[in-house]
C-alpha cells in the first residue's frame, strides 16, 4: 500500500476483502435493496431457462459486486485523504451461493488538473476459481491541500 498520491504508480494494486456468498447473504441483500426478483430468491424458478440463459439456481445481485468494489476503494482511499468519485462496472459471470469472491484494483493512471489530482483504477471481482465475475473502472480524487 502506498502513502499518498505522489507515491502511486501505474500497476500498483489494491486488494479488497473476500466475501463468502450464501443464500442468506443474497436474501439480506434483497431486503436491503428491496429487489425481490426471483433470480435471487427462487431456486425452482431459476432451474429453468431465464430468457436464453440457464443459471441452474439463484444468483447474487450484481450490485453486491458493486458494493464490494466500493468498499475496497473507500477503505483504500479514505485513509490516504482521497475520495471515491466514480465507479462503473459490468457483470460478466453469475455468482452463486457457495462462491467466494474478492475485488481487486490496479492503478491505471494518474492525472493532475488545475483543481485536483485524480487516479483511474481498473477494478475486477474474481471468484474462488479465479474467474472474473465483474470488471470496471473507478476514479479517485486526491484533493489539493
Amino acid at each position: 500500500m502506498t502513502t499518498g498520491f505522489e507515491a502511486l504508480n501505474a500497476g500498483d494494486t489494491i486488494d479488497g476483502p473476500k466475501f463468502a456468498v450464501s443464500g442468506e447473504s443474497i436474501r439480506l441483500f434483497c431486503d436491503a435493496s428491496l429487489d425481490y426478483n426471483p433470480l435471487h430468491l427462487d431456486d425452482d424458478y431459476m432451474k429453468g431457462n431465464f430468457g436464453k440463459t440457464h443459471f441452474g439456481g439463484i444468483i447474487m445481485h450484481g450490485m453486491n459486486n458493486f458494493g464490494l468494489i466500493s468498499r475496497m476503494i473507500t477503505d483504500w482511499a479514505y485513509p490516504l485523504g482521497a475520495l471515491h468519485r466514480r465507479l462503473e462496472t459490468r457483470w460478466v459471470k453469475p455468482v452463486k451461493p457457495g462462491d467466494t469472491i474478492q475485488p481487486t484494483g490496479v492503478v491505471r493512471s494518474k492525472q493532475v488538473s488545475a483543481k485536483s489530482r485524480w487516479v483511474l483504477i481498473d477494478v475486477m471481482v474474481r471468484n474462488q476459481a479465479g474467474d472474473k465475475v465483474a470488471t470496471g473502472e473507478a476514479m479517485v480524487e486526491f484533493p489539493l491541500d
